[in-house]
């Protein structure tokens, strides 16, 4: 571009007022801008009732909140751009099938599809974007779309570092490793073919070497320990040697032994107990109300997973079990 009043072709140097895009371009740039961040947004929240693992529930629960944010920021520039407040605007259909795809999982075993198809297509397509915006940005009169690019280039490279860790922690066999990988490919290819979130064209990847300089800190291993230690909660001394008794008598089929850790609601119980077949057990989840602690014991090796719910009070003979249910079995005595 010449500098206003040179000959075609003088000039090496754009004027400071000029912009790549009039403001209805802009404007519909945002909208395309909003429409993919909303529709991640709803995509999270929606898996977050779906996905099993710890560390990536709360993966998504943190950035539904940001994303959320991002549109928020994105729909309150457009008045300024002469359009109208908190619209969000496709592209074209084909990003909306891009879109689609990316929601595509739901199973319980898909979270890797999950992960990949939003921290290492959507996010990182999202940032280089933004990115490549902010290269061309106006700093004279569009310092409002420069300052929210900056904040969303920051919480992008904040997210995707977040979720390169969930997934190489979720991710941690060879053929899961290659199932993200076939899906990165597939999602890829139908981003392409819609190009991009602006329909423009895909800018060139973004470097996510080194940390980013983020004031918020997304430290996924925070979730990964989180996840990983729920595995003992802090209980009484004497409830923890019973608990582990009880599921030791499980495991040996001993009917007696458990019967002598049932109060009266849960009396008789023992034989169905022992008829189970399992082959481990251990403590899912723990909760003190009053004086009474109820445990989530879940056995392994009998076929389809069994949880016992069970509500333990101390008594002058020591814990017992007050009740018992069970979760995937009928332990209900024969009549």
């Amino acid at each position: 571009m010449s500098v206003p009043g040179s000959a075609p072709g003088e000039g090496t140097e754009l004027h400071p007022l000029a912009g790549f895009a009039s403001a209805d371009e802009s404007a519909r740039v945002i909208r395309n801008y909003r429409y993919a961040v909303e529709r991640t947004m709803r995509i999270l929240g929606g898996w977050i009732a779906l996905t099993p693992e710890l560390s990536a529930k709360l993966l998504f629960g943190r950035h539904v909140w940001d994303n959320a944010q991002h549109a928020d920021a994105l729909g309150n520039r457009l008045p300024e751009l002469r359009a109208h407040a908190q619209v969000s605007e496709p592209a074209n259909p084909d990003f909306v099938a891009f879109m689609n795809a990316v929601e595509e999982p739901s199973g319980p075993e898909q979270t890797v599809e999950r992960l990949v198809g939003v921290y290492r297509v959507v996010k990182p397509h999202l940032l280089a974007s933004y990115e490549d915006h902010l290269r061309r940005v106006n700093a004279v009169y569009e310092p409002p779309t420069e300052r929210i690019l900056v904040r969303l280039i920051e919480d992008e490279r904040r997210h995707i570092g977040a979720g390169l860790t969930v997934i190489r922690h979720v991710a941690s066999t060879t053929p899961l490793v290659a199932r993200g990988r076939a899906w990165q490919e597939r999602l890829e290819a139908l981003l392409a073919a819609a190009g991009g979130v602006t329909g423009a064209g895909l800018p060139a990847p973004t470097q996510l070497e080194g940390p980013p300089a983020a004031r918020l800190n997304d430290d996924a291993r925070q979730f990964i320990r989180l996840e990983q230690s729920l595995t003992h909660w802090p209980m009484p001394e004497a409830l923890e040697n019973a608990l582990r008794a009880f599921g030791d008598a499980v495991v040996a089929g001993d009917a007696a032994a458990l019967d002598r850790w049932l109060e009266a609601e849960g009396a008789g119980m023992g034989p169905r107990l022992a008829e189970l077949g399992a082959r481990g057990h251990r403590v899912v989840a723990f909760a003190k109300i009053g004086q009474k602690r109820v445990v989530k014991i879940r056995l392994e090796g009998s076929g389809e997973p069994l949880t016992l719910v069970m509500r333990w009070a101390a008594t002058p003979d020591g814990w017992r079990a007050e009740t018992v249910d069970a979760i995937g079995a009928d332990l209900a005595r024969p009549a």
